[in-house]
């Protein structure tokens, strides 16, 4: 048991560390005021007092772990959250987990008009792009020479046109197609062939369901004839078994223009095909008209 005298020191001594630990004092400022070299001594003699917040070490994930802890009880969501701060889910579930889950923000109505007006903006950029492509694109083909046309208006026909078949020969320059634009790009081809208008025939095919006097209407407005210069319109039949996506304001059906005494253009166009085939494949021959008239 210590003498008294000693007794009454070290509770002199420890009265002392406390006040200097009260006035913020780290343990070695401690030591060095006191001259306390003894560890075990000196945490003894600061037992119970708090160090000063100048001497802890921060943690580097504190600021975030209360930034954390705020937004989780405003309602955020984990996602939310860690979009917010950029730390993992992980973490952000251990700083967080003592805390009340928050209630929805929003009603499921809610949540599903968000969503809807979310897929709309993304789609209205989506389409503001696909605009701008398609625009930019098209300032690239800029003027477009009679040479140029004519090669175009060939790949047009030998795509949509009806073309003669070894087992079945119709010679005959015959075009259909449902896209007014394509319809006004053929009859420019045909003006650079110098084929005059007199010997276009036109007609009309579409489904009986249809707004066949309006279709009539809108091609023969197209194409600058009336509507009484068509040929008898094609109907289409229509099966009730089969679901049609080509109706609405907007269907007019399909046009058909029949050039006529159109053996020999016929015969031309097939040889101007078979020409670019044979341009782009010099060493394959076998799908060259032998003789075919050259444009120059």
């Amino acid at each position: 048991m210590a003498p008294p005298q000693s007794k009454y020191a070290v509770e002199n001594l420890r009265e002392r560390a406390v006040a200097l630990r009260r006035q913020g004092y780290s343990l070695r400022q401690i030591r060095d005021e006191l001259k306390v070299y003894n560890s075990d001594i000196l945490n003894q003699l600061v037992k119970g007092e708090p160090p000063p917040e100048w001497t802890k070490r921060p943690r580097a994930k504190d600021d975030l772990r209360a930034r954390a802890r705020e937004l989780r009880l405003q309602g955020w969501t984990y996602d939310q959250i860690e979009a917010e701060l950029g730390c993992s889910k992980s973490s952000i579930s251990l700083w967080v987990r003592d805390l009340p889950k928050p209630e929805p923000r929003y009603t499921p109505e809610e949540q599903r008009a968000l969503m809807q007006a979310g897929l709309a903006r993304l789609r209205s950029a989506q389409e503001e792009e696909r605009q701008r492509v398609k625009e930019s694109a098209a300032q690239e083909i800029g003027e477009l020479t009679d040479r140029e046309l004519f090669m175009a208006g060939v790949a047009l026909y030998w795509a949509e046109g009806q073309k003669s078949k070894s087992y079945s020969r119709r010679e005959a320059v015959l075009f259909v197609n449902s896209d007014p634009q394509v319809i006004q790009v053929y009859l420019a081809w045909l003006d650079l062939l110098g084929v005059k208008r007199e010997r276009l025939r036109f007609r009309v095919m579409i489904h009986e369901t249809a707004d066949v006097a309006g279709s009539e209407r809108y091609w023969a407005d197209l194409v600058g004839i009336a509507p009484s210069a068509l040929q008898p319109t094609t109907l289409k039949k229509h099966n009730p078994k089969t679901v049609r996506k080509n109706t609405g304001d907007d269907y007019h059906g399909c046009l058909v223009i029949r050039v006529l005494q159109g053996a020999e253009l016929y015969r031309r166009i097939e040889g101007w095909w078979y020409g670019i085939v044979g341009a782009v494949l010099p060493g394959d021959l076998s799908n060259r008209t032998q003789g075919h008239s050259r444009v120059v």
